[in-house]
């Protein structure tokens, strides 16, 4: 299972919310390029870079930092948030990233996403299925709707979609354990597709269980920056 730590960004800084909400912020590092060379420097090959102004804005703000951390180091990106236009995709793609994903876009203009899986293949665009209550929630977490997460999932897996973000919104950022039977059930109605867990991890035991139930990866970011794993333990069962 890979492990992908995650920088959250507001600011052009390494954030943190609890369960999205903007006004719980908690500010970890004002030059996330250390952050990711403290990851790259511990053997993880992968980092979830979230654009959170972006989210916001509805398009995307902090390229810079991208930019900075493809530069600077060898980590594999996946860029998400405020990616809503083909000119946001051109930035995030020629800013470095290898991968990006699509939330409120698959939502809101289905037929957007459909061509940029299309144009870039299964392998650039990932999807964003953040769930509260089981029920898709887009533009950072700020709008509910009412689809059920499987069957949105599943509508895109019938496009071609082949990577998944899910996070539980209800369990992101409280260190209480993420979303076990989401991830399960999930698994057991696609089981090609490559699942990648997010939101709520609190120790490696949570991560052991993801591990163990053969997700693809796991996105790791509060626990890190709380001292609730080492990167040294992610080291070692990344893969």
């Amino acid at each position: 299972m890979h492990i992908i730590p995650a920088i959250d960004l507001i600011d052009g800084k390494a954030v943190r919310l609890t369960q999205g909400d903007y006004s719980q912020k908690k500010e970890y590092n004002a030059r996330p390029l250390e952050v990711a060379q403290q990851f790259e420097d511990a053997g993880l090959t992968r980092l979830h870079l979230v654009d959170l102004d972006g989210a916001k804005a509805k398009h995307v703000v902090n390229w810079k930092v991208l930019e900075l951390i493809t530069g600077k180091t060898s980590l594999h990106v996946d860029f998400g948030g405020g990616v809503q236009s083909d000119d946001d995709l051109r930035i995030a793609f020629e800013c470095g990233a290898r991968q990006v994903t699509g939330g409120s876009i698959a939502v809101k203009q289905p037929d957007v996403m459909e061509r940029w899986l299309s144009q870039q293949g299964a392998e650039k665009i990932i999807l964003g299925a953040d769930a509260k209550n089981e029920k898709i929630a887009v533009s950072g977490w700020e709008e509910g709707t009412d689809v059920w997460v499987y069957d949105f999932v599943q509508n895109w897996v019938e496009k071609g979609i082949q990577y998944v973000i899910s996070t539980d919104v209800a369990k992101d950022g409280l260190l209480q354990g993420p979303s076990f039977e989401l991830y399960r059930t999930m698994q057991e109605q696609l089981p090609s597709l490559n699942i990648i867990a997010s939101g709520g991890v609190s120790n490696m035991a949570d991560i052991e269980t993801l591990a163990d139930m053969g997700l693809f990866g796991v996105i790791v970011g509060k626990a890190i920056y709380e001292g609730r794993v080492t990167l040294k333990e992610l080291s070692k069962i990344n893969q």
